[in-house]
């Protein structure tokens, strides 16, 4: 990986584009730190200390790499934008029209991305919105004297202009990451969820230092540090083991020239739905929460609510979020791999699958091997998910922050990896270039 970098840094080309990369992501960061206007800064680092967050709030605090909680113009960060793509990307399967766009190639997926863009910005609004008025009712801070103080000036006009402000943001964030698709080196949204989630890091782990009881806390920051390891060793095995089913294209001649007869396969990969499933679980455990919270009900299924699935460290809490991520997984895979289009495709081009006729045949063995890696690639999210909650409560508390939790870690090592294989891609592509000149 350093050696990729090193390379990429000599050709001059690519140090442009890693440089302007650099660029934007100091851009990104610095918007992170900038308080909207309307919020006092001082109160609301007053409060941070004291802050709590789990469930959805504590993952779009994450994914705006710490600035939800400090208010900024950045605060909602790259959340609106990936809920947006999966909300495309599950109408594409509902809605007969966004189907046919996916299909069209790159002018239909022009369209999609501009439907991306339009729900990004709505989505947006409204995560303002429910920001900025639990701000203001002093819920964002449940633990602090002064939480109900951080916005001042309570008046409709402030409360409007907080909203357009971080509106913007998300647009500017979303442009940013666009910059980095088009001018720097590809996955700009990607990447900056990468440094979103990296930059929560540092403080997380000072923070278990701070607050260790054993040799000043080195031992639990040692001991957090090594279950790091061993997790990003964990999600890099799995993420690149694949199933690899073959696939042979028979020989045809058209005139006197002959096609096909090559061999290929198609990598189904362990980890078929990637992160999706955890933040699926995540958002729905946080609406019974949610509902409690703004009820102010003393009712029997309010209390056994905040009973169970507030703290994130009850047994029916761990029970429910498991099951759910391993239905979740299933669903995803569900409606993002159609094995009888794939079995169509292969059949129109002459492929077929080794000892399985072409047509029906093969969508029922793709559906059929599909469905026997998910069950270890849905397990393996579950529990991966679970080591923050197990790992903490080692630690006398359990929180959804914790630094290498299982939907951070899946993050940094899925665009790492990526990002590296695109690195070496065009790496290779300028030495074969210098091989032909």
């Amino acid at each position: 990986m350093l050696t990729a970098f090193a390379q990429a840094f000599k050709t001059p080309d690519l140090r442009k584009k890693l440089l302007f990369t650099l660029g934007i992501i100091v851009i990104y960061r610095l918007g992170a730190h900038v308080p909207a206007p309307g919020v006092d800064y001082v109160k609301v680092q007053q409060c941070i200390d004291q802050a709590d967050s789990g469930g959805l709030l504590g993952l779009m605090q994450m994914f705006s790499g710490g600035a939800l909680l400090q208010i900024t113009i950045f605060a909602l960060g790259i959340m609106p934008y990936i809920t947006a793509s999966i909300i495309l990307q599950l109408l594409t399967v509902v809605i007969p029209r966004l189907e046919a766009l996916k299909k069209e190639g790159q002018s239909g997926t022009a369209k999609i991305t501009q439907y991306t863009r339009y729900l990004t910005v709505a989505l947006a609004v409204l995560q303002g919105t429910g920001l900025v008025a639990t701000a203001r009712s002093g819920a964002l801070f449940q633990n602090c004297s002064v939480g109900d103080q951080i916005v001042a000036d309570k008046s409709v006009f402030t409360t409007v202009i907080m909203v357009l402000t971080m509106t913007a943001g998300t647009a500017a964030v979303m442009w940013l990451g666009e910059l980095i698709t088009d001018r720097g080196i590809g996955n700009g949204m990607s990447i900056l969820m990468f440094i979103s989630i990296a930059a929560t890091f540092p403080g997380a782990l000072w923070a278990i230092r701070v607050s260790g009881k054993l040799a000043d806390g080195w031992i639990e920051f040692g001991t957090v540090i090594l279950i790091g390891f061993v997790m990003v060793g964990l999600v890099v095995f799995v993420e690149q083991a694949q199933r690899r089913v073959p696939v042979q294209y028979a020989k045809r001649m058209i005139g006197r020239r002959s096609y096909g007869g090559t061999s290929t396969y198609i990598p189904l990969k362990v980890n078929q739905a990637g992160v999706i499933p955890v933040i699926f679980a995540s958002s729905l455990l946080y609406i019974p929460a949610l509902i409690v919270q703004f009820s102010a009900s003393n009712a029997g299924w309010a209390n056994w609510i905040r009973k169970h699935f507030e703290s994130g460290n009850h047994p029916y809490y761990i029970a429910t979020y498991f099951v759910l991520i391993v239905f979740f997984a299933f669903f995803y895979v569900a409606i993002s791999f159609n094995p009888d289009e794939v079995a169509d495709n292969m059949k129109k081009y002459g492929g077929f699958i080794p000892g399985i006729r072409a047509g029906r045949p093969t969508a029922e063995y793709l559906s059929y091997v599909l469905n026997r890696i998910t069950w270890p690639g849905s397990l393996y999210l579950g529990l991966i998910a679970l080591v923050p909650t197990m790992a903490l409560a080692a630690f006398g508390g359990a929180n959804q922050n914790f630094p290498f939790g299982g939907t951070s870690i899946l993050i940094i090592v899925g665009v790492g990896l990526e990002t590296v294989k695109q690195i070496e891609s065009q790496l290779q592509q300028r030495n074969y270039e210098g091989f032909l000149r």
